[in-house]
This record gives C-alpha cells, structure tokens and sequence, in this order.
C-alpha cells in the first residue's frame, strides 16, 4: 500500500513538533525514521495513524485521503505499534492479540474460526505461541512488546507503523523481529535508535526539529556530515568481511 504525507505538521503550546512534511512511500517498502531524541519521529507516526488533534497536511492510502475513511476502514488498513503502549486490564497474552481482529469483526461477523488461525499465526511469528496462556501482568516488557507487534499483524494491515520496536528485546529477537519485518508483504514505517539496525532499511528519512532533512538510501544518507550535524556523533565506516556490510564505529563530538 502506497502512503503519502503532504505538507504533514503539528504543534503544541506554539512549539511545532512536526513541520510541514511531504514524503512519498511506496508499496511494500521498508522505511526507516531516524533522528535524535525529541526530533518528531514518534510524533509523525502518530501523525500518520491519524490520531493527533488540530493536525495540518494530508496522508494518503492508495492516492485515498485518510479523511475519507471510516476510523474502521482506517484500522483495517494500518497498524500502529507505539513505543510505550499497555493495558491494565486482566488479560492472557493471546486476549491481547485478538484485539487486532477488531476491525474486522461486527455484529453480523462476530470472532470466528477463521480469525482465531489469523491470531495463532501471528503468535508463531513473532515467537510467542508458548505464552499465549499467560496473563498479561506476567510478562516481561519484551514479551509485551513481541505480543503488541502480534495483535498488529493479526489486524493484517497494508501499512505497518512500528515506534522503536526492538526496545526492551534481547538481541536475538532484534534481529528475529527485524528479520520478520523485512519479510512481511506490507509497506513498514517504524522508527528507530539504532543506526546500524537502521542500515537494513530501503530507504531512510533524518528528523532534525521536526523537519526532514534528508531522505534516500540508508548508505547515501548516514554521512559523517550528517551524523555529526543531527546526532552530534563521529563515525567511522566499517566493512564486514563476511557479507560486505557497511557498520558504523561511533564516537562523541564534544560540545
């Protein structure tokens, strides 16, 4: 699914969080946000879900105005995964992922066999069918945030919004959860920290003040100009010599 931001921007208390962002992203690509803290990623995520107030600028799905869908028809065509996002109430892990069938599910088309294969699926994908019992007060942050990334997927969306999905996992579900990102037919948006998980991306978008200030491939984006400029970081290029890989080494720029 194609997504377009025009001229998207926000404020708050007359301090602009996102300022007038057009960006066009294509179907089945794999875009990686990145910026240093408090540069807007998160907010423009938000942004792109739709769920900021007083919003200026359009998002478009398949050349479709958000504005014209239902907040239904919305949920059916794109998932959001937030940074910080829980639940107090008293549920099992698998409760938790059926919320993605939501959107889906109506009077007339209640939860059925066909969504509970839809949820199992989503379990086994992100490594989490041996929890499904589990009550959600139990589980680790990692494991809360894998089961939040599994009620996304059992929304099948065609836009997938990911807020820094590897924070709280260990690194081998880094890079498992990266991996399965990478492999998933949708298009994924998600915003993150780390610079070198961020090189796997197809193309990179740099926040600085709420702005886009460079866009491209991860290897023509990330230059030491730029990463001296918005994360105040030297960095040295590395090569691995198994796969050819390009890795950065970094060090503190003193103020």
């Amino acid at each position: 699914m194609k997504v377009s931001l025009q001229g998207l921007s926000w404020s708050a208390r007359q301090r602009i969080i996102v300022d007038d962002v057009t960006l066009e992203i294509a179907s089945g690509e794999t875009f990686g946000l990145v910026g240093a803290n408090g540069s807007g990623k998160s907010t423009l995520l938000r942004l792109i879900a739709g769920l900021m107030p007083r919003a200026r600028g359009e998002v478009q799905l398949n050349g479709t105005p958000m504005s014209r869908l239902s907040r239904r028809e919305v949920a059916q065509n794109l998932a959001l995964v937030e940074q910080h996002a829980d639940t107090d109430e008293a549920l099992t892990a698998r409760d938790a992922a059926e919320l993605g069938r939501t959107p889906w599910l109506s009077a007339l088309r209640p939860f059925g066999p066909a969504d509970s294969a839809i949820v199992d699926q989503a379990l086994e994908m992100v490594g989490m069918s041996h929890m499904a019992d589990a009550a959600w007060d139990t589980l680790s942050g990692g494991e809360r945030q894998r089961i939040h990334i599994a009620r996304a997927l059992a929304q099948q969306p065609g836009v997938l919004l990911l807020d820094e999905p590897t924070n709280h996992l260990d690194i081998h579900h880094q890079l498992s959860l990266l991996q399965l990102v990478r492999s998933l037919p949708v298009t994924v948006i998600l915003a993150l920290h780390d610079l070198n998980q961020a090189m796997e991306c197809d193309r990179l978008g740099v926040m600085q003040g709420g702005r886009l200030i460079a866009c491209g491939p991860p290897q023509e984006v990330l230059d030491p100009a730029l990463l001296a400029q918005s994360f105040r970081v030297g960095a040295r290029v590395l090569t691995d010599s198994h796969d050819s890989a390009r890795l950065f080494r970094f060090h503190c720029i003193e103020d």
